[in-house]
């Protein structure tokens, strides 16, 4: 697991319910045991109940990694559960893996459904909301709102085109999009509402991050492709009220989209196996309760990517949020 979000392609495709080949059971199981596991156990503190030995899917983004660290430390700590972190493909594979016995939580799930056949057949169990809401949208730098106040409405991005020119964006402003594999109808949006903007592919990530870091400090002109939960919005907490805002949304699949409207906004599930939902003991419990903020999974996240451990970054955040972690304990 890096400390990167280099996968964030493939996780925006999975809002949209993006769906991978599917294994079998017997491949999934092997994946597991042939795949990157590791137990987190060695420092598990004072707790004296044993609550079993569980393992949850480790996915290969950021914001993934901060909520399940955050709910192995709890269960090792106040539990005394035994915790597993394997790392697998998300989507289809996992959900195989939790059919197969070996594997019981996915913490954070993008797929929008992509589940049902899982969880018809009683093999997966939909745990309710973890609280992160995903959210895809244009922003725009955020000092410029303040200069600005009207330019967060999509009517108004045209009196504004002029300012956004490059030497790159053919006299129109230049409107900067996810890579390449992103989920994005950014060329929709700016044909379907008429405007003034020439849609410029993004190489990376980190020229998104780059554009609008430097945008902010320097007090030039940015509108590009953003989402929520991204540490982003930790290095730019009003990212978030720079948001360019399109009539609300009217579709789910992006094919069907006609441009005229914004991207969806998806609450994030989180599932368990069949096994843990029937053990319906405290880790159980634990994992149903878990619930908290974009803000929150930011946090951890920016902690991680600033070098912090997992664990480290984890049980800051614990620390410091001892009511939230007691809500979910039901204490």
């Amino acid at each position: 697991m890096g400390k990167t979000y280099d996968s964030l392609g493939g996780l925006m495709k999975s809002l949209f319910g993006r769906r991978s080949a599917i294994v079998t059971v017997a491949i999934a199981a092997a994946l597991v045991l042939s795949g990157c596991s590791k137990s987190v156990n060695d420092s598990a503190g004072g707790a004296s109940g044993d609550c079993g030995s569980w393992a949850i899917a480790m996915h290969a983004w950021g914001g993934y990694t901060a909520s399940a660290q955050v709910v192995t430390e709890v269960a090792k700590q106040e539990l005394g559960c035994t915790i597993t972190q394997t790392t697998l493909d998300e989507g289809p594979t996992t959900y195989d893996a939790m059919e197969a016995g070996t594997i019981d939580v996915i913490i954070e799930d993008w797929g929008g459904g992509r589940w049902k056949d899982w969880t018809d057949r009683g093999a997966v169990v939909e745990a309710g909301e973890n609280g992160n809401i995903g959210i895809i949208g244009m922003y725009v730098a955020p000092w410029m709102v303040e200069k600005y106040p009207d330019i967060t409405d999509s009517k108004n991005l045209n009196k504004y085109a002029s300012l956004f020119k490059t030497a790159d964006s053919g006299g129109k402003g230049a409107w900067f999009e996810g890579p390449a594999g992103y989920t994005t109808i950014g060329e929709k949006m700016v044909a379907a509402n008429k405007l003034n903007f020439k849609v410029i592919f993004s190489g990376s990530e980190a020229a998104l991050v780059d554009g609008f870091l430097n945008a902010e400090k320097n007090k030039t002109p940015f509108i590009g492709y953003a989402w929520q939960p991204w540490t982003l919005h930790s290095k730019l907490p009003t990212l978030e009220a720079a948001r360019v805002k399109f009539p609300a949304n009217d579709w789910s699949k992006p094919e069907e989209a006609s441009g005229l409207t914004d991207y969806p906004s998806t609450p994030l599930i989180k599932l368990i196996s069949k096994k843990l939902n029937d053990a319906n003991n405290p880790f159980t419990s634990l994992v149903k309760n878990f619930k908290w903020t974009n803000a929150d999974q930011n946090g951890v996240a920016a902690d991680l990517e600033s070098g912090m451990t997992a664990e480290e970054a984890a049980k800051k955040w614990i620390a410091a949020n001892t009511a939230t972690v007691n809500s979910w304990l039901g204490k």
